[in-house]
């Protein structure tokens, strides 16, 4: 979103986009809904692996609005998480397995194109939704784009790593190689030590042998950080996340960001 700073001199541009975009799916027809938020960066997973992503990098125009965008949305009667312990896809992983299991739930989309949430998919029941591109994963659709079942994703995640959560995964773990085998075999425990019991289209398999059995302990690991917690009790009813419209105090909150003035021209950046 374009740069917007409202009277007092403060960004508000992302809260912006994000208050939006949330409406947006009230918009378009979505009767419960909730959002998880990241209010500290750091989690659980930091004290697993010092390479784990933190705050250190994120813009202090985008940092100073995660705390204001969990009181806009509350405002906007929008129910919140703000997560510190666990992280916000944690929540998010939480709370569809939760609403999944009330029978009057006809399906739990979540909204993210993050690819650790794909371990949530279930069948057509629990979808994850890229709204930027439009594009709704359900299961087949998970089994199509990574070449494994949701149950697998934390072991693909645990062989090929994720640099966007600062955990390398295995060398020559590739993309290809690790889809391949945990197609066969589901976890990493269920992989045979000898690799010509493999019987998969990997390249080099007997040097990806070797690398786990080198790695193992990276391997689980790393399993462990892409795994997300579905034991955090956010709610005892999905009716508890009917959004039944604004607080009172939201009309004065949204004049304010109405009349944030946008930056209609990028900074040139410094050399």
């Amino acid at each position: 979103m374009p740069s917007a700073r409202d009277a007092e001199g403060r960004e508000v541009g992302a809260v912006r986009g994000v208050l939006a975009s949330v409406l947006g799916l009230m918009k378009e027809g979505a009767t419960h809904v909730a959002v998880a938020t990241d209010h500290v960066i750091e989690s659980f997973r930091n004290g697993l692996w010092p390479g784990y992503k933190t705050g250190e990098g994120v813009e202090p125009d985008l940092l100073s609005q995660f705390h204001p965008l969990e009181e806009v949305l509350s405002a906007a009667g929008i129910v919140v998480w703000p997560m510190v312990e666990f992280e916000a896809d944690d929540a998010l992983a939480a709370a569809a397995s939760l609403a999944a299991q009330d029978t009057r739930v006809e399906q739990v989309i979540i909204c993210t194109p993050d690819k650790d949430l794909a371990q949530c998919v279930r069948g057509t029941r629990v979808v994850q939704l890229n709204r930027r591109t439009r594009v709704t994963f359900d299961e087949a659709g998970v089994i199509q784009k990574f070449g494994v079942t949701p149950e697998s994703i934390p072991d693909y995640l645990g062989l090929v790593g994720d640099a966007a959560d600062g955990y390398p995964g295995l060398p020559g773990w590739g993309a290809k190689s690790s889809a391949a085998v945990l197609a066969k075999y589901l976890h990493l425990e269920s992989i045979p030590k000898d690799y010509r019991e493999w019987r998969v289209n990997a390249a080099s398999a007997s040097t990806l042998a070797i690398t786990l059995a080198r790695e193992w302990e990276h391997a689980q690991l790393f399993r462990t950080l892409a795994t997300l917690r579905t034991d955090i009790p956010l709610f005892d009813d999905v009716d508890q996340l009917r959004w039944n419209g604004p607080a009172p105090a939201f009309p004065a909150i949204a004049a304010r960001l109405d009349a944030a003035v946008t930056e209609t021209t990028r900074r040139s950046p410094r050399r």
